[in-house]
C-alpha cells in the first residue's frame, strides 16, 4: 500500500564548514523548518527537516543556490555539498531534542535543556535553555569559551554588562547570575529577541536584563564588560563602537572567529587602543579578551 506523503519528512543534509552553520540555521528556520541539527565539529554535517509536502524542484534549487552563495561570505565553504532524503515521520519537530543533554561548561556552570529536570542537588549555577532558532546553547565552542571568559573576568562590586548579538540570551544570563547589576542584551533579529526573552524568563532574570533591538552605535552608557560572539566581518566593522561602549579599564570578550584570523583581530584591537590581549582556542575557533 502506498504511504501518504504526510508520513515522511524531507531531510536536507549540508556538509559545510561550521563557520556557516549559524547562517544556515537562520535560512532554514525562515523556510519553516521546525528544527535543525548541527553534528560534531569534525564531520561538519548540518541537517534540517521539512514536511515532504514542501519538497519541490524549486525548493531544492533555492537551497542549493543559497548554500553556493555562502562561499562569497565564508571562503571556507567552497567545498560544500547538499543532499536530500525522504525519511519516515518520527515527529521531527521534537526528535532534535535528543541531541541536547545537560552540559557542564565549568566547575561553576551547567547548562540544562528546558525539558530536562534539574537534580534537587546540583552543584554550581544552572542555566536552563530552550534553544529554538536562536544561537547559543553552550554546545558550540565559541559560546562555551565566552561563558568561561565571563566567569573569569566578572568584576567585583557593582558592574554592568553588554551582550552584543545575544541570540538565546545565554551570555547575558550568565553575566546576571555572576553579579552584574544591569545587563543590556542586543540583537537585530526580532525572533532571537523573542526567544531570548523566553529563556531569560525561564531563568527568572527578566528584571536584571534589558533586551533591545538598538544598534550598538546608538547605545548610551558604558559597561564594565562587553561580550560579542559574532562573525569576523561584523566584529571588525563594530570595533570602534565596541571600544566606545566600554568603561575605562573595561574588558572585552570576542568570539565567533576562526583561529586563522587571530592576527587580524589582534591588529584591529591594537589600532583601537586595547591592551592585555589574550587568546584561547577550542577546535578551530578563537576567543579573545582585551582591556
Amino acid at each position: 500500500m502506498k504511504s501518504d506523503a504526510a508520513d515522511f519528512f524531507l531531510e536536507i543534509a549540508v556538509t559545510i564548514h561550521p563557520v556557516a552553520h549559524e547562517a544556515l540555521s537562520a535560512f532554514f528556520f525562515d523556510l519553516g523548518c521546525p528544527g535543525v541539527v548541527s553534528e560534531s565539529f569534525h564531520d561538519r554535517v548540518f541537517r534540517s527537516y521539512l514536511p515532504s509536502s514542501a519538497d519541490s524542484k524549486e525548493l531544492r534549487t533555492r537551497i542549493r543556490t543559497f548554500v553556493n552563495s555562502l562561499e562569497r561570505i565564508f571562503p571556507e565553504t567552497w567545498s560544500a555539498t547538499v543532499s536530500f532524503d525522504l525519511l519516515e515521520n518520527r515527529d521531527w519537530t521534537t526528535l532534535w531534542r535528543e541531541y541536547y543533554r545537560p552540559l557542564r561548561i565549568s566547575e561553576k556552570l551547567t547548562v540544562f535543556p528546558a525539558w530536562e529536570t534539574v537534580p534537587a542537588i546540583q552543584e554550581g549555577l544552572v542555566i536552563r535553555i530552550d534553544p529554538g532558532p536562536a544561537f547559543g546553547t553552550g554546545e558550540h565552542a565559541t559560546t562555551g569559551m565566552c561563558l568561561k571568559a565571563i566567569e573569569t573576568l566578572a568584576p567585583d562590586g557593582d558592574w554592568s554588562m553588554l551582550d552584543v548579538g545575544t541570540g538565546s540570551g545565554i551570555l547575558a544570563m550568565y553575566g546576571a547570575m555572576l553579579g552584574a547589576a544591569t545587563v543590556t542584551a542586543l540583537d537585530n533579529d526580532p525572533e532571537a529577541l523573542r526567544w531570548a526573552e523566553r529563556n531569560i524568563t525561564l531563568n527568572g532574570l527578566l528584571s536584571k536584563i534589558q533586551l533591545s533591538a538598538e544598534r550598538l552605535q546608538d547605545i548610551r552608557g558604558r559597561f564594565a564588560l562587553v561580550a560579542a560572539n559574532l562573525t569576523l566581518g561584523t566584529i571588525l566593522e563594530m570595533m570602534p563602537y565596541l571600544c566606545a561602549a566600554l568603561e575605562p579599564r573595561g574588558r572585552l570578550i570576542l568570539s565567533g572567529m576562526l583561529t586563522e584570523h587571530s592576527q587580524t583581530v589582534t591588529d584591529a584591537l591594537s589600532r583601537a587602543g586595547f591592551q592585555g590581549v589574550q587568546a584561547c582556542q577550542e577546535e578551530e575557533w578563537l576567543c579573545i579578551t582585551a582591556q
